[in-house]
């Protein structure tokens, strides 16, 4: 950035409504209501839920992120919002307020990408300099991303249907576990043996960096199906044994797509993985295993920066700002928006949020 702003940042693309104050890369307040309670009973977000909590929590979580920061709206130099992709409902409640704020102070607006919040991620917390390589994995998306510039992103692989933390989602709801599913899967599979079930590794006989997980589910399916009918239920070690040799395949996969993805990635100055599913601890060490053996620096994020939360949007509100300047109040909310436009678009639509 050519200089420090400080920024308001709002987020509220799935079942997170955030809102936090930055200034350059100091996170002065960070503010994050999450809805877990809310979609509990569903086995899943519902999107009609989910916007009605962020248009009612939006306005709170502002006051709370300036009270935080020790500051009035009228000491903040710009707005951030996420203006995309996501569940519509809740990014066309951030978009709305960030533009009543915006029209009432004379504030500068300023649309973000919610996929460039976790792709500019490593620079808020590392200070990570560009070009470099990101994995962003999490419940709506999963794709492979050159950084080159605050609004420059190559796009060099994505899923073609399920996203892994959708994956995750689904599995938990098979085998009767909470959600969210990350979490719950990775416990289970702390005390299970990943080798006991053969788990297909989809689509490493093909050439690139473009992923399948929707296999994944299926599989694990059947296989607790097939336990069912030859014992008569799961027992507790069935449930971890299904849990790691899922979770097993999924590091696999990411593991070895990544290995594809740097190979691509000349004149890098790092390796670097967020969004939710970044904060697999199995996922992170593989990953930092592998770029060690590359002798690339890797950079994972604290975990606070890898779920959505609104720090990172107005990072990238701040990065955008210094290269495109401000929006206007014709800045509309999308359900779908790419961030490499040459790329061919990606395939299906995940349950946290359209993917892009």
């Amino acid at each position: 950035m050519t200089h420090d702003i400080t920024v308001l940042g709002l987020e509220s693309s799935c079942d997170d409504t955030a809102a936090a104050v930055l200034r350059g890369r100091a996170i002065l307040s960070s503010v994050v209501a999450d809805q877990t309670a809310l979609h509990a009973a569903y086995g899943g977000v519902v999107p009609e839920i989910a916007a009605r909590a962020h248009a009612e929590k939006l306005d709170i979580c502002v006051e709370q992120a300036l009270a935080e920061a020790h500051m009035t709206l009228a000491e903040v130099d710009a707005i951030a919002v996420t203006a995309g992709p996501g569940l519509i409902g809740g990014v066309l409640s951030g978009v709305m307020m960030a533009k009543g704020l915006s029209a009432a102070t004379g504030k500068p607006l300023i649309g973000v990408n919610h996929l460039a919040g976790h792709a500019l991620t490593p620079r808020l917390s590392h200070g990570l300099s560009f070009p470099y390589l990101i994995l962003l994995v999490s419940g709506g998306h999963c794709q492979f991303l050159r950084v080159d510039g605050p609004t420059k992103f190559i796009r060099l692989g994505s899923t073609i249907d399920d996203a892994p933390g959708e994956a995750f989602d689904k599995t938990a709801r098979l085998l009767g576990l909470a959600q969210p599913g990350g979490p719950s899967v990775e416990k289970h599979a702390l005390k299970g043996d990943e080798k006991r079930f053969a788990f297909p590794r989809p689509l490493l006989e093909r050439p690139g960096c473009d992923l399948s997980f929707s296999g994944l589910k299926t599989a694990l399916l059947r296989q607790r199906d097939q336990l069912v009918t030859d014992q008569g239920g799961l027992h507790q070690q069935d449930v971890n044994d299904l849990c790691a040799g899922f979770q097993a395949a999924i590091r696999d996969v990411l593991v070895e797509k990544s290995r594809r993805a740097l190979a691509l990635s000349s004149g890098i100055t790092g390796f670097s993985v967020a969004g939710g599913v970044a904060a697999n601890t199995s996922l992170r060490g593989a990953l930092e295993t592998l770029s060690t053996t590359r002798n690339i620096p890797f950079v994972a994020p604290p975990l606070a920066l890898c779920t959505d939360n609104a720090a990172m949007i107005a990072f990238a509100g701040a990065e955008k700002y210094a290269v495109d300047g401000a929006d206007d109040l014709t800045l509309t909310a999308r359900p779908r928006w790419p961030l490499d436009k040459t790329a061919p678009a990606a395939l299906g639509s995940g349950r946290k949020g359209a993917k892009a």
